[in-house]
């Protein structure tokens, strides 16, 4: 499974899965999201699949990036069968990611 792309008009049905999934809060012009980017997509393919991992570009989806009060970019929530657990601003290692999701 690739990294998946929600908008504000899909976001919701997005989270309905079940299990673990990271929603990445982001910008085409943010350095720290370039430099983020990277180790988000290794995460996901090392993870092979049992972590849904979620994209949300915050200029295109004020809406959802709004309702989650995202104040700063790169910001990463994590939600364990659809309820927020996890919540931090700035880049994540990618093993912290693997300890949070564990």
């Amino acid at each position: 499974m690739a990294i998946q792309h929600a908008t504000d008009a899909t976001f919701k049905n997005m989270m309905q899965t079940e299990g673990v999934t990271v929603v990445n809060f982001w910008a085409s012009w943010c350095g720290p999201c370039k430099i983020f980017a990277p180790i988000l997509e290794d995460f996901e393919r090392e993870t092979s699949g049992s972590v849904h991992v979620i994209k949300v570009n915050v200029d295109d989806n004020p809406v959802t990036s709004s309702q989650f009060q995202i104040m700063s970019i790169p910001t990463t929530l994590i939600f364990n069968d659809g309820k927020l657990v996890y919540q931090e601003s700035g880049i994540l290692p990618k093993q912290i990611l693997k300890e949070l999701t564990a």
